[in-house]
């Protein structure tokens, strides 16, 4: 499902949470979607029964990644991540961290991957104050959109 909004989004996950679901929420440009990606919102779904998916806007991606990113647009990123099979939900945010849509969704579990510490990751106090849980994922060594750039730039 894509969210077009936030208050779409913060509708249907409490939905879900008053039918008894656990609602699990992670984020990410999800530029060029790679092994490393699926293994982790595969894991990430695996912490409890709706995965929602928070997803960088193209401004939000440039002011992260630099004026190269994101390859490919928002539009473009948010249909891939709607496609995979363990995404209930995926909705977008134009801030440069997703702390304000986390503390509106409230999620029951916040992943990251390995790259991040308890305390790098935004909105962990959040999820952590109500009663939630932050997990962090370890990733696939190699497997990162920087590493699949670079070695696409070497083939040339």
């Amino acid at each position: 499902m894509i969210a077009l909004s936030w208050e779409i989004a913060i509708t249907q996950s409490n939905k879900w949470k008053d039918t008894g679901n656990k609602i699990v929420f992670t984020n990410g440009c999800y530029d060029l979607v790679h092994r490393g990606h699926i293994d982790l919102l595969t894991k990430a779904k695996s912490k409890g029964d709706k995965l929602i998916v928070g997803l960088n806007s193209d401004r939000s991606v440039k002011q992260l990644k630099g004026n190269d990113r994101p390859i490919q647009n928002f539009e473009d990123r948010l249909i891939i991540i709607n496609a995979i099979n363990c995404v209930d939900m995926v909705v977008g945010f134009d801030e440069d961290t997703p702390d304000k849509i986390i503390k509106r969704l409230l999620p029951d579990v916040l992943v990251k991957g390995g790259d991040y510490s308890m305390n790098s990751i935004v909105g962990a106090n959040t999820v952590i104050s109500h009663g939630g849980s932050v997990e962090i994922i370890d990733l696939i060594p190699g497997k990162s959109t920087s590493s699949l750039i670079d070695h696409i730039f070497k083939l040339k």
